[in-house]
């Protein structure tokens, strides 16, 4: 993944970078960054507002599927729903059921698909789907013939198997997941050049970047400038922490995304959390997207790509905000990004046993068990530590990245073990 990337063979200086070189650049997910995709979008967009896209909603009843619904519901010629999956929730999804009707859908467990088929019988459900549960339901929703377009937002390493079957059908993915690439980037990266599809972002940071390269020619990226919120420790609640630290593996999704080089991917700090990422083209310009703090923008561009939609969101005011500032990150005080950086050059599994690692470390923070904040980069580094001996780089399957996961997850528990016992001393 560290050779020089460009997919002309004809062009002249149209590589990649800040060095002219394209060392690090690697083929992007998304479609951006080459002459191929510069045609498919504009082909697409002259297509006109008249599109209409079947989705496959996995994790329907979370947050990111209960936005993307109301995005069909503000835009119902553009959107039909073929295909709902989710936890437990079976209350929700009765209702997503009776009024999107759905060809499948599917519960984690078979108590909640119990539960949801006895809901629509009560409720006297005219069209009744094809209730699933478990690993079985997810991979059937994610895999209906009718869908052309997987939204994956259920979250953590569970996400990538139906995706991965997904792509193996040729349905774009509207990307809510990041463990898909964060983890699984070794895997999927190569799986959407070989079936053609189109990974479509849709975070905050990585749509902003994905929006800012519509229309960049094809070596015309010279750097990716991601935003960060930030912020004192002490203005900061559990989640916001919590939130942070998410944050800082979007420097690897950016990479596998965009195919930017580390040292071509900035990170900087910005507090009020409008500008939600820039690019700097190669003439040194920078191209930035704004916005309000809104997971239902993103959403919108990863289903309706490259079209733009008319919605009932409220417009920006730039004279309302006033002032925007932006700051280098403290990399003493926010470690996790150096961690980030290390394990995304790396590559091969590293960049799962990091994922993993910071999710377990995060969750054990919100949950009280005796951890700080500052504990948090400890665990990662020594499962990073620790993963050394048994680090591939070529050839990572899927069961590779999710042995890592699961014992990136194990490490973090025995670790944080070790470390409160050392306290309590």
């Amino acid at each position: 993944t560290t050779t020089p990337y460009s997919s002309s063979t004809t062009a002249v200086n149209v590589v990649s970078g800040s060095k002219g070189t394209g060392e690090g650049w690697i083929a992007p997910s998304a479609p951006v960054n080459s002459e191929a995709s510069l045609r498919l979008t504009l082909e697409k967009s002259l297509e006109g507002a008249t599109f209409q896209k079947r989705l496959s909603l996995l994790g329907s009843t979370g947050s990111i599927g209960t936005q993307t619904l109301e995005i069909v519901d503000a835009c119902p010629d553009n959107f039909v729903v073929d295909a709902l999956s989710a936890g437990t929730n079976a209350k929700l999804m009765t209702e997503q059921v009776l009024k999107y009707k759905p060809k499948i859908a599917s519960m984690s467990t078979p108590q909640a698909a119990a539960e949801l088929k006895e809901r629509l019988i009560a409720a006297n459900c005219q069209e009744m789907p094809e209730i699933l549960f478990g690993d079985e339901g997810i991979l059937a929703a994610s895999t209906i013939a009718s869908a052309d377009t997987v939204v994956t937002g259920i979250v953590g390493a569970a996400g990538l198997k139906p995706t991965i079957e997904a792509i193996k059908l040729k349905k774009d993915i509207a990307l809510a997941n990041k463990e898909t690439l964060i983890s699984g980037g070794p895997v999927i990266n190569p799986l959407v050049k070989e079936y053609g599809i189109n990974m479509l972002p849709a975070d905050s940071e990585h749509s902003a970047i994905f929006q800012c390269l519509q229309g960049v020619p094809e070596g015309g990226l010279r750097r990716v400038i991601l935003t960060a919120s930030g912020g004192a420790f002490r203005d900061l609640t559990k989640d916001e922490l919590f939130k942070m630290c998410k944050e800082d593996p979007e420097v690897i999704e950016a990479h596998y995304l965009f195919g930017a080089s580390y040292d071509d991917i900035d990170v900087v700090i910005h507090p009020q959390s409008i500008v939600h990422s820039m690019i700097e083209t190669q003439d040194t310009s920078c191209i930035a997207q704004l916005g309000w703090a809104d997971m239902r923008l993103p959403l919108v561009y990863s289903v309706s790509w490259p079209h733009r939609l008319k919605m009932p969101y409220r417009p920006l005011d730039l004279a309302e905000i006033s002032k925007m500032t932006f700051m280098k990150p403290d990399h003493e005080k926010y470690p996790c990004i150096a961690l980030a950086y290390e394990a995304g050059r790396a590559g091969g599994t590293m960049t799962a046993v990091l994922n993993a690692a910071n999710e377990a470390a995060n969750e054990m923070f919100r949950e009280d068990v005796g951890l700080g904040f500052l504990d948090i980069p400890k665990l990662i580094e020594s499962a990073m530590e620790a993963h050394k001996n048994d680090h591939k780089v070529h050839d990572v399957t899927l069961d590779d990245i999710l042995a890592c996961d699961a014992w990136a997850r194990q490490h973090v528990v025995e670790k944080s073990a070790t470390m409160k016992a050392k306290l309590l001393v």
